[in-house]
């Protein structure tokens, strides 16, 4: 009698030979029933599978299967095309083989229980009865009721065979009325979620000469439940819209930046395939996609990019604070063909590096980015300085009426540096709770960011300081 084990341990499951016909017991799993495959992906947590398979198609009423489709797949996106065939029903079955389904379906059935003598190897094999499987297996084996427990010994269950409504694998069975018999090529299409990609980008960065190498990386995740062999692959740069609309809790994209990232969105067009307004980044070569697997593919390779490294502090409402804090470090480039990285950015992560005094690259921080045109301006947060300190304070509040008041800021901008640096002082909230609040004053001219913030750019001398004030009117 061949056998089947489906769990080792203490406790193990065995499925005895089958009939023809039904499911391979020595190998229900068996290789990938697909055939020909694209897959395309998009941002949102959400792909297009198609899959072109050659079948032998009887004539008349009968019943396809198609196993190796998604675990997950959206059954009513479900199309299906074969020459002279016409669809008339369809059924997913999800219900996968595993030891606890195969216990549960075995409730009410006769099974054998296999003791093995760990002292002599002597096996002993007893007909049980299944009563049920809440919490644990109760068997009835003769006169006597036995909980089945996997406790380290050497204990097996053999089944006859494996029931019809467990698969090994998802399965989609279709029910066509061919009018003709023979082999010909049959196509389904479908959206599942649990595809999806983003971008990793690595970014090293040399400060002294004003240049950024980087390399673009597709990061691609399937947690579909189904590996899609040897498949074209087609990436889309986009969230489709879905009823429904949104992300699921665990597909929002962890590239949401923190702060704005795009200066200036760019005006030119990357030299890429588009569909309707999204970007297609195609894998160049045929590729598997494993379930629970995450692939990498590069995409991007630009060398010597002008980028410059700057300092950002951003002061909230017309507050002060206790102590200098640290202003931010920014790295700005552009995405423009002419001076830039020279396409469309996909929404992503980047990851900046910088080479130590030994020239071996070192993790300096990360940002993230949503989908950004070419011909953008750029400027990503990589952490906090540690010599660029800011510390504003408010030297006078005056209330001038009932609904104006008078605010004085001093902004004291230190850096220990031996190089000179520019910080752009940002000075937001005004336009809180649809307070209307303008400069009347200040010691350096600045440039109104949007109603929300103005920015002064402030040079700071090597091993020096400066200071900004500004006095501001706020309407209520």
């Amino acid at each position: 009698m061949k056998q089947f084990l489906l769990a080792g341990a203490g406790l193990a499951l065995a499925l005895a030979a089958t009939p023809s016909g039904a499911q391979d017991s020595a190998n229900p799993v068996g290789p990938s029933a697909q055939g020909d495959v694209s897959v395309t992906i998009y941002n949102n947590n959400l792909a297009l599978v198609q899959d072109v398979r050659q079948l032998a198609i009887a004539q008349g009423v009968s019943r396809i299967e198609f196993p190796d489709v998604s675990a997950q797949i959206r059954a009513e996106t479900l199309s299906f095309a074969a020459p002279g065939a016409a669809i008339i029903e369809q059924n997913f079955d999800y219900d996968l083989l595993s030891p606890d389904k195969l216990m549960e379906k075995a409730v009410g059935q006769v099974v054998t229980i296999v003791r093995t003598n760990p002292a002599t190897g002597a096996e002993t094999r007893e007909q049980a009865r299944v009563l049920a499987v809440n919490g644990g297996v109760v068997l009835q084996i003769g006169s006597r009721i036995e909980v089945l427990r996997d406790d380290g010994l050497p204990v097996r269950v053999i089944f006859d065979k494996v029931p019809p409504n467990l698969r090994a694998k998802p399965t989609l069975s279709v029910k066509v009325d061919s009018d003709r018999a023979g082999t010909r090529p049959a196509s389904i299409r479908y959206l599942t979620p649990g595809l999806g990609w983003n971008a990793d980008y690595v970014a090293l960065f040399d400060s002294k000469a004003g240049r950024i190498d980087v390399q673009g990386w597709v990061t691609l995740t399937n947690n579909s439940g189904t590996t899609y062999t040897n498949a074209n692959t087609l990436l889309v740069a986009g969230a489709v819209n879905q009823n429904g609309g949104g992300y699921p809790p665990y597909a929002r994209p962890q590239y949401a930046p923190v702060r704005p990232s795009m200066v200036k969105a760019g005006t030119e067009t990357a030299n890429r395939e588009r569909l309707g307004d999204f970007y297609l980044y195609p894998i160049a070569q045929r590729t598997t996609i494993a379930t629970n697997q995450t692939k990498q593919v590069s995409f991007l390779d630009v060398q010597g990019v002008a980028a410059q490294a700057t300092y950002e502090f951003v002061n909230g409402w017309l507050s002060g604070n206790n102590e200098p804090q640290s202003a931010a470090s920014v790295v700005k480039f552009s995405t423009s063909k002419q001076g830039g990285l020279g396409d469309a950015l996909p929404a992503g992560t980047v990851r900046f590096y910088m080479k130590d005094a030994a020239g071996a690259p070192q993790f300096i921080g990360e940002n993230g980015i949503g989908h950004t045109p070419m011909g953008s301006s750029l400027a990503l947060k990589t952490g906090d300085a540690f010599d660029v300190k800011v510390k504003a304070t408010v030297e006078q509040r005056q209330r001038l009426s009932d609904s104006k008041w008078r605010t004085t800021m001093r902004y004291e901008l230190t850096n220990a540096k031996p190089d000179a640096v520019t910080v752009d002082l940002v000075q937001s909230g005004l336009d809180w709770w649809w307070a209307d609040t303008r400069i009347t004053a200040e010691s350096m001219k600045s440039e109104r960011k949007d109603a929300n913030a103005t920015v002064w750019h402030v040079p700071v001398a090597a091993n020096g300081s400066a200071t900004v004030t500004a006095t501001f009117e706020t309407r209520y």
